[in-house]
């Protein structure tokens, strides 16, 4: 009898389980699962039906969606996080694997993400996810993904856990289907999440920390249109000169996005390599592609370093004067060229967002226009040009011609007095 009541509340247990992940996923609703509950609970056995089994017979979810409801709990079960239940696996990278979970405790959605058992052992890695998390505890803004915790698990997990966001990253979208939607961004709209962009560094910036990964795949865009800045495992303090040292020479972020500095490995990296990230990431969404490509890493990073950058209107014709000139500046190679403020640029993208030209790069790109002009020896009018005849007598040249002429004249005067005095 004890026996019979332990199996029914596991089996209670398991319900609740797939209630609530079935939901959770879309595929079916609350009413339809509380329609086969009360099938349940008339059955004269109910532990002999279980509540998957109802969902297929009243056709609200099929079999092979049953089994994977079942597969997923399975392996919830085979790990389980102190305080969350996890619901679907929603993403995997080369670092860790990302799940939509329930918070026990307050009963809401999140995203946790996991690091691989085979990344646990190595205290870089460790290190490098826990600092992930308590980076983004520190930075609390609209447009960037909140933090909620950070742990590890008694069988040896680590995870970190974040607010969860329904939307696809700007890199999905510009994929073709049937993977993402296969679109590039227009102008307003790629304006639209550029500002919300560079609201969120200025705000980590701030704050003393750059975030060294900007790219559309770290950028989620909820079907509202909000866009949020994920993932800063690469994340660091500008002042921590002891991090910055031991990472000395080695380049630290995405090929096609990647600074010039960061290629380098320089030590001094600050908010001006997310500058040119961000820059890079406008240059993709607005024309399509990124603005360096090659056969390798290695070649892509090169061009970063050394080849010119194509202009982005001339690639997308239709693009505005002043987007070009932002992406310009923001991906200028010397980051002295760059924006000094990422509160510049960000003022910059409201102002062309406005149909207004960019205060900052407008400046910028005159003082390098009068700058080529002075390399090549040639000359500017800033001010009107005066009268040539009030400046004459200011002349050299006329000077001496009029003191020439001058002496002429006297000589002359002094022959003619003496030939008159010799005729008397």
């Amino acid at each position: 009898m004890a026996s019979d009541r332990a199996s029914a509340g596991v089996s209670a247990n398991l319900d609740t389980e797939v209630s609530k992940a079935i939901v959770d996923t879309g595929l079916a609703t609350q009413t339809e699962v509380e329609f086969c509950r009360e099938q349940q609970k008339q059955s004269s056995d109910p532990n002999q039906r279980s509540l998957a089994d109802l969902l297929v017979e009243n056709g609200f979810i099929t079999p092979n969606q049953a089994k994977r409801i079942g597969r997923r709990i399975e392996d919830s079960q085979k790990s389980q996080i102190p305080g969350y239940q996890l619901i679907a696996k929603v993403g995997k990278g080369a670092m860790a694997t990302v799940y939509k979970a329930r918070q026990m405790s307050l009963d809401r959605i999140v995203a946790i993400k996991v690091l691989p058992r085979r990344n646990s052992d190595s205290k870089e890695f460790v290190d490098r996810f826990y600092y992930e998390g308590k980076a983004a505890a520190k930075l609390s803004h609209n447009n960037i993904v909140q933090a909620i915790d950070v742990g590890s698990t008694p069988d040896g997990f680590h995870y970190f856990a974040m607010e969860f966001i329904e939307g696809q990253t700007l890199y999905d979208i510009m994929q073709p289907p049937p993977v993402g939607e296969g679109r590039n961004f227009g102008e307003a709209e790629a304006l639209d999440i550029m500002i919300q962009m560079a609201d969120a560094l200025a705000h980590a910036h701030n704050r003393g920390l750059i975030h060294r990964d900007v790219k559309p795949k770290n950028i989620i865009l909820t079907p509202e249109g909000v866009a949020k800045l994920t993932d800063l495992g690469l994340a660091r303090e500008m002042a921590d000169t002891a991090a910055a040292e031991s990472e000395a020479g080695r380049a630290y972020g995405t090929p096609y996005y990647i600074s010039p500095e960061q290629i380098r490995g320089d030590v001094d990296i600050d908010f001006r390599a997310d500058i040119y990230s961000l820059g890079a990431t406008m240059y993709h969404l607005t024309t399509g592609r990124p603005p360096f490509e090659a056969d390798s890493p290695t070649a892509v990073m090169h061009k970063h370093l050394k080849t010119p950058l194509k202009p982005p209107d001339h690639i997308n014709t239709a693009l505005s004067a002043g987007v070009g000139e932002i992406i310009e500046v923001a991906m200028a190679k010397n980051r002295e060229d760059r924006y000094a403020r990422t509160e510049d640029m960000l003022e910059d993208l409201r102002a062309v967002r406005a149909g207004q030209a960019p205060l900052h790069a407008r400046r910028t790109v005159d003082l390098d226009v009068l700058g080529q002009i002075e390399e090549t020896g040639k000359t500017v009018d800033i001010a009107p040009t005066p009268d040539p005849a009030l400046n004459l007598w200011k002349q050299p040249m006329f000077m001496v011609v009029t003191a020439a002429a001058a002496v002429s004249v006297v000589i002359n005067l002094v022959l003619l007095i003496l030939v008159l005095m010799g005729r008397k």
